[in-house]
Parts: C-alpha cells; sequence; structure tokens
C-alpha cells in the first residue's frame, strides 16, 4: 500500500521549517504542505484557549487540503492544545513536538541536568519538564522563558549581536546550574543553534526534537501502510508553502534554511475555502 498525499506541518512562522527540512530528510519521497501562520505569531505570548483555537483551525486548514497526516511543529501548539483537537474517530494522525524531544534529552544527559529554553506558554505549562519526569523522575530540570528570541528569529537576526547578547542572558541563568544538556524547546530556535552552542560551550549538548519526530513520523506511517512510493518530494518541487500573512522575509529566510527558492501562498484559514490561491510577489526587501 502507499498513499500520495502530503503531510501536513505548521507553525507559528519559520521555525517549523526546522521540522520540515528533517522530515525532508527522513522522507524524501513524501511530499509537505507547510502551514505559517505568520498573521497571528509568535504563539508564545497566547493564552492556553488562544492556541487551542488557532491550532483548530490550523489542522482543519490542512484536512481540507487533503493531507494524509499532520506534524504540529510548534512547540506553545503541542505542549496546549494536542488534548483539545476536536477530531473525529479515525481521523487522520497528528504528531507533535514535546515528547520526541523530551525523549531524546533524557537519553542525551551524563549528569541528569537537563536546562529548557522555550516560549513563555510552553514554560508555564511545564509540558517538557512533565515529559521528560514521567520519563526518568530523578532529572533536574530548569526552565527558562525567551519571549524575544522567536522575534529576532522571525527578523532574520540570526547572527547577530542583539541576538547573541539576548540568548546570552538567557542562557546564564541555566549553565548556572551546571547543566550538560540544553533542551531547544521551541522549533525556531535551532536556527540559531550555532549561536546558541557558542553560549553554552562544548559540554552542553543542543537537543532539538526535529530529527526525533521525523522518526516517528516514518514509522508510524510505514505501520500503516500510508507511505508514499513515487519520488515526489522536495527535489522535484513536490512540497507547497503556505502563509496566512504576505512575508518576503519569511520566503527569504526559508530559502535560505533549506537552500532553495520557494514560493508561499498566501491563505485565509479562517474561511471555508481551501485558501485565498494567491501567489506572494516577489519584491525586493532592504
Amino acid at each position: 500500500m502507499s498513499d500520495p498525499r502530503p503531510i501536513g506541518v505548521f507553525d507559528s512562522g519559520v521555525g517549523g521549517l526546522t521540522v520540515a527540512a528533517a522530515l525532508e530528510r527522513r522522507l524524501p519521497r513524501e511530499r509537505l504542505l507547510y502551514l505559517g501562520d505568520t498573521a497571528r505569531l509568535p504563539y508564545g505570548t497566547k493564552s492556553a484557549a488562544t492556541v487551542r483555537r488557532y491550532t483548530q483551525v490550523n489542522l482543519e486548514f490542512l484536512e481540507r487540503r487533503g493531507v494524509k497526516a499532520v506534524v504540529v511543529a510548534c512547540n506553545t501548539a503541542s505542549a496546549l492544545a494536542l488534548d483539545s483537537f476536536d477530531h473525529p474517530a479515525g481521523a487522520l494522525p497528528v504528531w507533535g513536538v514535546i515528547e520526541p524531544g523530551a525523549l531524546r534529552a533524557a537519553a542525551a544527559t551524563r549528569n541528569g541536568r537537563i536546562g529548557v529554553i522555550a516560549t513563555e506558554s510552553t514554560v508555564s505549562s511545564d509540558a517538557y519538564g512533565t515529559a521528560l519526569r514521567r520519563i526518568v523522575p530523578e532529572l533536574a530540570i530548569w526552565s527558562q522563558p525567551c519571549p524575544l528570541l522567536v522575534p529576532l528569529i522571525e527578523e532574520g537576526w540570526l547572527d547577530d549581536p542583539v541576538t547573541a547578547e539576548v540568548a546570552r542572558r538567557y542562557l546564564e541563568p541555566l549553565l548556572a546550574h551546571d547543566i550538560d544538556t540544553l533542551v531547544l524547546g521551541c522549533t525556531h530556535y535551532p536556527l540559531l543553534a550555532p549561536l546558541l552552542s557558542r553560549i553554552a560551550g562544548e559540554g552542553v549538548l543542543l537537543v532539538d526534537s526535529a530529527a526525533a519526530v521525523s522518526e516517528q513520523v516514518a514509522a508510524e506511517l510505514a505501520h500503516r501502510g500510508m507511505l508514499a512510493v513515487a519520488s515526489a518530494g522536495a527535489t522535484e518541487g513536490g512540497d507547497h508553502f503556505c502563509v496566512t500573512d504576505a512575508s518576503q522575509r519569511f520566503e527569504r529566510i526559508a530559502g535560505d534554511f533549506l537552500g532553495r527558492k520557494i514560493t508561499l501562498e498566501l491563505v485565509d484559514i479562517g474561511n471555508s475555502a481551501a485558501g485565498s490561491g494567491r501567489t506572494i510577489p516577489e519584491r525586493s526587501e532592504p
């Protein structure tokens, strides 16, 4: 059996591209339908009820577009909304990114001291702490909200002195606890991995959930007989990228990160129709 339908991936912005890239590497024959909810980012400062509402709308949009599965490539949505989807029995499979990241961090730590950086909402939910303690109850865990990092990343300031200083201030309290593992608890943060690694030092391992969740997706789709057989993936332009607000900045960052030019479709996910179908025109940006 095979299933040529795309895998849906959504995030508030460019962060979920780290998960999309991992899926492309692990499942090169699959097509992806990516939704960046750029009109409503950041999710990390929103209430739980608002994040749940946004997540439900995003899921419904992807279902209307005919995806066979969905990866919630947003830690905030994974932490606050995965247990609240209004889903009929037998609906498409949905994965979050919290559990895969926690499993990888618990397996990686040598001294049992783990730091977590995430959005305010994810830290407040204690989703990572709960998941990590469920795996290894004896772990010592410290969490740090980093509300300024997502706006800086969305601005494209990935290796900027301002971003470096902000990140240093966020990491200092965690590093003071002699952590040896740092969970990047927001899918935006791997875009800062080189900078964060320099600040944290060689003795601290950075953990993100992208590779781990891609392994889960591959295993489950294979088990269900839902893998694509024909090669229709990124090398043939099979992936499709949608945003809810026109953003040449998103297009530039995505192109740089994925290593290829992409075209964005501007969609209205609040409508019952599948989307606006309008392609965002190219223009220069200072």
